[in-house]
């Protein structure tokens, strides 16, 4: 697919957790092909600690409006200097990068499995898949309720199961743990979040004998594979994430 490096404006930006923002970016002409899965590397202006691109997933596109959203997780200064953002400022995004999830050639049931800010590119997957008549469910995990993300946009686009480690919301435990998975066979699982959370979801998929992909959340500070930064080893060698990924068949990892 065809980069392109983009001054994006902010429409709005929304403080939705104490630790995470939700910024809503737009052009002035059609914003291009965007596959879910795929990500975004942004310029940090303003932090001079900060010299590399930082990598976002694509949260969600709404064709409507002609916006892209970004969920940020504000844990470094490149990131914190994000949070600040306001609406009217620019952003100067190089995108769509890397290979997104692949979408069922036919109707499939999909689970969805994220936690933290590996949420963020399920959103959008979900969207598409609603799209096109599929009925996507979301298992997301947390820590407590409040570490919960988004779950009103999640529930416009199928059904949405969670757990927290607290037990303060859903079930309690890991998102492995949750009933949904002992009651309810799927075609299909992808996920995307902490590396245990999700060593521990390919595993219950190979046991079931069900295909997952993985978004992985290496570091990638060039997006195209030139840096060699992101590295993951895999059936196939050592292969960049940013160009290759970050989306894996999980069969390929050597986990």
């Amino acid at each position: 697919m065809k980069k392109y490096i983009l001054d994006l404006k902010v429409v709005a930006k929304e403080c939705i957790h104490e630790k995470y923002v939700l910024l809503r970016l737009t052009d002035e002409q059609p914003l291009p092909e965007i596959i879910p899965g795929q990500f975004v590397e942004v310029r940090v202006d303003g932090s001079p600690s900060t010299f590399l691109r930082r990598p976002i997933s694509v949260n969600f596109v709404d064709r409507e409006n002609n916006e892209l959203w970004l969920l940020v997780a504000t844990i470094g200064d490149g990131t914190r200097q994000l949070g600040r953002l306001q609406a009217g400022d620019m952003l100067n995004c190089v995108l769509p990068l890397g290979n997104g999830f692949t979408m069922p050639v036919e109707n499939k049931k999909v689970l969805l499995v994220g936690g933290g800010v590996g949420v963020a590119p399920l959103l959008y997957f979900g969207q598409q898949l609603k799209a096109r008549n599929m009925e996507p469910t979301f298992l997301l995990g947390a820590r407590s309720a409040k570490d919960l993300l988004m779950l009103d946009e999640f529930e416009k686009y199928g059904r949405v199961f969670v757990t927290t480690e607290d037990g303060s919301a859903g079930e309690r435990g890991f998102v492995t743990q949750h009933s949904l998975l002992q009651k309810e066979n799927f075609d299909q699982i992808s996920t995307c979040g902490p590396k245990p959370m999700m060593v521990a979801v390919a595993r219950f998929a190979q046991k079931a004998d069900v295909y997952c992909e993985a978004s992985l959340e290496n570091l990638m500070a060039c997006g195209l594979g030139a840096c060699l930064c992101c590295v993951e080893k895999t059936t196939d060698g050592n292969l960049c994430v940013c160009k290759e990924g970050p989306v894996f068949d999980v069969k390929r990892l050597m986990w």
